[in-house]
């Protein structure tokens, strides 16, 4: 197995230990779990440099690096969910999409044919990965008021709080909006696999 998919998998091993450190409650936890997050979503952007440039591109990385993706942020948009950061809607928004898209991957893989992501799918997916820091680096603020590093007064936290959550989930909705635009040219530009099947 060459570099890019031993990160591609590197990236799906560390999706448990940052569900772990976001959902369990302990001191300055969602600087851990963003911390993580962050190491899975390089893993990302160097997985495809290092492909194109050693000419490593496989047919399993065509695959898993998309699924790898998913993988990520949709744990990680879960455990907002769980967390009270996220809109139920927005999740199920994107689940649709992903889960369509991945049956027309699944259908070409049927006839022999690996369709690889698209620009529109990258927009996607580093949209998605600026917002979920985002709302990472909010959360960590907020950590960093209650126990007392920032000096700020409580009233003061607890009054910015839910504007931070809605500028989290703003910014989610607008990565959402990039997810449905390339859902919808993934299908119009592959239509042909699931033509007369």
């Amino acid at each position: 197995m060459n570099l890019p998919n031993k990160l591609t998998l590197l990236r799906i091993a560390l999706v448990p230990f940052m569900i772990a450190t976001l959902l369990i409650d302990f001191p300055l936890h969602f600087f851990v779990s963003g911390l993580l997050f962050g190491a899975a979503s390089l893993t990302d952007f160097f997985d495809g440099k290092i492909a194109r440039e050693r000419n490593l591109i496989t047919d399993f990385g065509k695959f898993a690096d998309p699924l790898a993706d998913k993988i990520l942020v949709i744990s990680c948009l879960v455990c907002f969910v769980a967390l009270k950061l996220c809109d139920p809607v927005l999740v199920i928004v994107v689940l649709f999409r992903e889960f369509a898209i991945t049956s027309i991957r699944l259908v070409a893989a049927s006839s022999g044919r690996v369709i690889a992501a698209n620009i529109w799918g990258k927009v996607k997916t580093v949209t998605q990965i600026i917002a979920i820091v985002a709302v990472f680096v909010f959360q960590f603020f907020l950590e960093l008021c209650k126990v007392g590093i920032l000096p700020i007064a409580q009233n003061v936290t607890d009054m910015i709080a839910p504007w931070l959550t809605v500028a989290g989930e703003v910014l989610l909705w607008i990565s959402t909006i990039f997810a449905i635009i390339s859902g919808i040219i993934y299908i119009k530009d592959n239509k042909d696999c699931i033509k007369d099947r």
